[in-house]
């Protein structure tokens, strides 16, 4: 196997910060899962600073050993995502986890009114977390209620957003960039960009590119680093080290 540069040796027991690219339709779990088992026989404590969602790809940060200590450190961090809107249709989840449920006509919606309704999206801005979220709401992620079909109580939050611009529009899609807080909900974002719009909209695309000083062209593939640690471990062990 040729190693990249980027591979060293690692020091899990006492800590180390992976970059890791997730893969599509992955949850964040999926990958601490993945890495935690090409580390046994060690029984170590790994985790990942931020949810990425199973549709999103994307930066994540997984912390190994006495590392796992400054989870939340690493969490707080500004973070950056690159992403697609679907403008004039809406889900139950925000995004394509959930079927359309309902449409809009955006034939008379123009360029110059979709750009200047991403003045109010910046600063900081109240949101309501999807229904389909990881919150917990009295020890129950929410979309354990929503998936039964329950009703969902939302409790708004306050994030903050520095930017946010819209790279490119080909109706109904339109790309866009955002820099925000910990805690924001990009699904969120796109729904109530459609919403402000008197129309509707739902997130189709998702990457974060970067949290904190950390970016995604600087991670690892997640089979990648896998398959190095399965193979360092079975080089030190034939060598007796």
């Amino acid at each position: 196997m040729s190693v990249p540069n980027k591979f060293r040796d690692f020091n899990f027991a006492e800590g180390e910060l992976l970059l890791v690219n997730k893969p599509y339709r992955w949850t964040s779990f999926d990958v601490v899962g993945k890495i935690r088992n090409s580390l046994k026989p060690l029984k170590l404590k790994v985790g990942h600073a931020g949810t990425l969602d199973p549709l999103a790809t994307g930066l994540l940060l997984i912390c190994t050993g006495k590392l796992t200590k400054q989870i939340d450190t690493y969490q707080a961090s500004e973070k950056e995502y690159t992403g697609t809107m679907i403008l004039g249709a809406t889900t139950p989840s925000y995004d394509m986890e959930t079927e359309v449920g309902q449409t809009f006509d955006i034939g008379n919606i123009t360029t110059e009114q979709i750009l200047a309704n991403c003045a109010q999206f910046t600063g900081d801005i109240q949101q309501y977390p999807p229904a389909h979220s990881a919150v917990k709401i009295n020890g129950e992620r929410l979309y354990e209620k929503a998936r039964r079909g329950e009703e969902v109580e939302q409790r708004a939050r306050f994030v903050s957003i520095s930017e946010f611009e819209l790279t490119r529009i080909a109706l109904p899609e339109i790309d866009f960039r955002v820099v925000c807080s910990k805690g924001t909900y990009i699904r969120s974002l796109v729904h109530d960009f459609g919403r402000t719009l008197g129309n509707g909209a739902y997130l189709s695309k998702l990457c974060r590119t970067r949290s904190g000083e950390f970016k995604v062209e600087d991670a690892y593939e997640v089979m990648e680093l896998v398959n190095y640690i399965r193979e360092r471990k079975a080089t030190v062990a034939e060598s007796g080290a």
